[in-house]
């Protein structure tokens, strides 16, 4: 849709990845700051993986983790940024600290629920989900609409549409969340924290709470796929397998792989921010990782779009554990080389 609302002075576009990490880029490059979503990916603590299956709603699986005090957060301490959380239960004052923040001549991070966004279709099927994040870079007062920048598109929207995919009740709920930042002791990682950001994930990885995180949770998947016909109609299990497609897919903002081609590129910036060579092995095999969870990717949606998708679901389950075995073998090889430094 075109528009004739004009972004914030000194607010460049800038093609993204994925919707948090592609969302702090663009307030980090507005203030000056040139991070790579890789890296704030990787600092930020923000790989992971769940299978999570809540009754009446689809399966979810998801490639990001969620550090305490979360990913932005973590991401910021480790760049020498302060970034701050804020949530009201409030739609007037969730828009007005909005409006604020553009009077100032600053972009807004904001949490949205996707599915009331316009310039989204989903073939016409309804589709909710609270995760998502973008950035405010303009307004219209007059026309009562606002500029999203996402991907690599602005968008103009509504400021109804906007405050019901602020406000909206959905998995992961948005909670009319919005962050702040503060660059004034912006710096580069320190190797020793960046050591740390990939231990971490190592850790949570190999030792999740439950068997739905980590590499159990991948191995959890393999099992609970193939007895989706016994939980969910035909329809719903077409809706789970593209909802497994979208979620893994670059096309669903994880920039490939579900978010493991990130990783691999992370751990590449991170081998020079630490002189640790031996990174870039296991950034090779990241990235072999990821290319296996695309092609799990394409046979999700290939089944979807199969005459009876049920009969095909067992086989996914020898692929996934392989991918298990993969990602078990790598991320042992990281936990390793972090304890020897």
């Amino acid at each position: 849709m075109k528009t004739s609302i004009k972004p914030l002075d000194g607010f460049a576009l800038l093609q993204t990845r994925h919707c948090v990490t592609g969302s702090m880029r663009q307030v980090y490059a507005f203030h000056g700051c040139n991070v790579s979503e890789d890296l704030l990916l990787g600092l930020g603590e923000g790989l992971g993986f769940m299978y999570w299956h809540t009754k009446g709603q689809l399966p979810f699986l998801g490639g990001r983790s969620a550090p305490k005090p979360g990913m932005e957060v973590v991401a910021g301490q480790r760049t020498g940024v302060t970034v701050v959380e804020h949530r009201t239960g409030s739609a007037r004052k969730a828009r007005q600290s909005l409006l604020d923040l553009l009077a100032a001549g600053q972009p807004a991070m904001i949490q949205v629920d996707m599915g009331y966004l316009p310039y989204f279709d989903f073939g016409g099927d309804a589709f909710h989900f609270g995760g998502h994040m973008i950035v405010v870079c303009g307004v219209d007062h007059q026309a009562e609409q606002v500029l999203i920048a996402e991907g690599d598109t602005l968008h103009p929207v509504p400021f109804a549409d906007l405050e019901r995919a602020r406000g909206s009740i959905c998995p992961f709920a948005p909670k009319n969340r919005w962050w702040t930042f503060d660059f004034s002791s912006f710096r580069p990682p320190s190797a020793e924290e960046t050591r740390l950001a990939i231990f971490n994930q190592a850790q949570a990885m190999l030792h999740p709470p439950i068997k739905n995180f980590g590499v159990s949770g991948i191995r959890t998947t393999a099992k609970r796929i193939p007895r989706w016909p016994a939980q969910m109609s035909a329809e719903e299990i077409r809706g789970a397998l593209f909802s497994a497609y979208i979620f893994v897919s670059a096309e669903g903002g994880t920039g490939g792989g579900i978010f493991r081609a990130m990783f691999s590129r992370f751990l590449m910036e991170a081998a020079a921010l630490t002189g640790e060579a031996r990174l870039s092995e296991s950034a090779t095999a990241f990235q072999h990782i990821a290319e296996d969870w695309d092609s799990f990717a394409a046979w999700a949606r290939e089944v979807s779009e199969s005459p009876n998708p049920a009969d095909r679901l067992n086989e996914c389950a020898a692929p996934l554990h392989d991918l298990a075995a993969q990602e078990q073998a790598a991320w042992e090889n990281l936990f390793q080389l972090n304890n020897q430094n």
